[in-house]
């Protein structure tokens, strides 16, 4: 039998659906997308694709953190983006949070995301 713990953090926005911030079973935390939401309002940090891909990171680290890990713990990202064409600007941002070796990692194109966000990152951690 699988034992599956939740993990919340008020410093991460709240989820808006049936499913969890994150869920640790063994050493591994399975966190869920993150989208560019301010956790203290539940609104879009705003339309810069800059700003949302730092808030979803920083909405990452914070559940990670919570989790008692880090994004260097991260072992897997998949990233989904309504565009490709801002795909360098996750690898640039994305740089400022990490270090080598880096995660395994998977980038989609969607057509929507929640709340008219135009990034959604969700991630594998083990601790």
């Amino acid at each position: 039998m699988v034992i599956k713990k939740r993990l919340t953090t008020d410093q991460a926005p709240k989820a808006i659906g049936t499913y969890s911030q994150a869920i640790q079973t063994g050493n591994t935390i399975y966190i869920s997308g993150q989208i560019p939401l301010l956790p203290e309002s539940m609104t879009l940090i705003s339309q810069d694709i800059d700003e949302q891909i730092q808030q979803v990171m920083d909405n990452l680290n914070a559940v990670c953190k919570n989790a008692g890990g880090s994004l260097d713990a991260v072992v897997k990202f998949t990233v989904f983006l309504i565009n490709l064409d801002h795909f360098e600007r996750v690898n640039t941002i994305m740089n400022k949070f990490l270090r080598e070796p880096f995660p395994a990692r998977a980038v989609i194109e969607v057509t929507a995301l929640p709340k008219q966000s135009q990034i959604e990152i969700d991630a594998i951690m083990v601790i």
